[in-house]
């Protein structure tokens, strides 16, 4: 595993293991819940000790299951995230979300607490009023926001009486709204994380002939190539999600591919037509 450092000078692997859909959508669903605590122990395991989850995911059993996944680790060891739905910003409700969140996980504390949507009808000062709070109190370590766009991040930050660590967003070699809008470059220039989610946009991305193409070239899987290109920007890091021990093995293997400019500049330019990106 590869990790970015953090403004105290900490660490957070570069890849951390995403859990939207475990243990339920918006629902609960208890039908694959062995696997999931094996699928997240094994993730853990191979260097992914960063979680990250939802108080939304699975009506909160997502929550459930990660944190009987942590019951076989040093906690200390582990780098959990939660995030808090955009019903519950308002002063008190921040409280209660993070308890219960806290209970569904078995853990005093998380090491990122993180806005998961804004909200258009709860001012964002009570929100951060409640989460310097639990900050000061030692129960949400790190701050940060997902799915702002640049103007809300820069609201947020001035808010937070502690540096905002990261900005969750979607990115992949597909969507590139957030590297396009300035999001990107704000984070690196201003040493936050851009916390890249759906890298394989659901798999879909992963059938591109250009990138099974390039994949084949170097004899990894068209993901490794998707994966290697995104992490190649400074201040990203990806969430990402399997089931199969061996995908989880191949993802951290994409950290250590070189690619030859040729092929970095084709994704670049991966919207055009085949015949454009490989001349006869």
């Amino acid at each position: 595993m590869k990790y970015r450092i953090l403004q105290n000078g900490e660490t957070i692997p570069i890849l951390g293991f995403g859990t939207w859909r475990l243990g339920g959508s918006m629902q609960p669903d208890t039908s694959q819940d062995r696997q999931v605590i094996t699928a997240l122990e094994t993730a853990i395991g191979l260097g992914y000790t960063h979680i990250d989850t939802a108080e939304m995911y699975g009506g909160g059993h997502t929550e459930e299951l990660v944190g009987a996944a942590l019951r076989g680790f040093d906690r200390k060891s582990l780098q959990i995230g939660t995030k808090i739905w955009q019903t519950n910003l308002a002063y008190e409700s921040v409280f209660r979300a993070l308890e219960g969140s806290l209970k569904r996980l078995g853990t005093d504390y998380v090491d990122y607490y993180i806005i998961h949507l804004p909200s258009h009808s709860i001012p964002l000062e009570d929100t951060f009023r409640a989460l310097n709070q639990l900050v000061e109190q030692g129960l949400a370590r790190h701050l940060g926001v997902s799915n702002f766009t640049l103007a809300q991040l820069l609201h947020a930050q001035a808010l937070s009486r502690t540096p905002l660590v990261m900005s969750q967003a979607p990115c992949s070699l597909y969507n590139r709204k957030f590297i396009k809008n300035g999001m990107l470059d704000y984070c690196q220039q201003n040493n936050l994380l851009m916390a890249a989610y759906s890298p394989f946009e659901r798999g879909e991305l992963l059938h591109h002939p250009t990138l099974v193409r390039i994949a084949h070239r170097y004899g990894v899987a068209p993901a490794q190539i998707a994966l290697n290109w995104l992490t190649r920007h400074p201040h990203v890091i990806v969430y990402l999600m399997s089931l199969n021990a061996a995908h989880l093995r191949e993802n951290l293997a994409a950290l250590e591919l070189t690619l030859e400019a040729a092929d970095l500049e084709r994704l670049e330019h991966i919207e055009l037509t085949e015949d454009e990106l490989w001349p006869e």
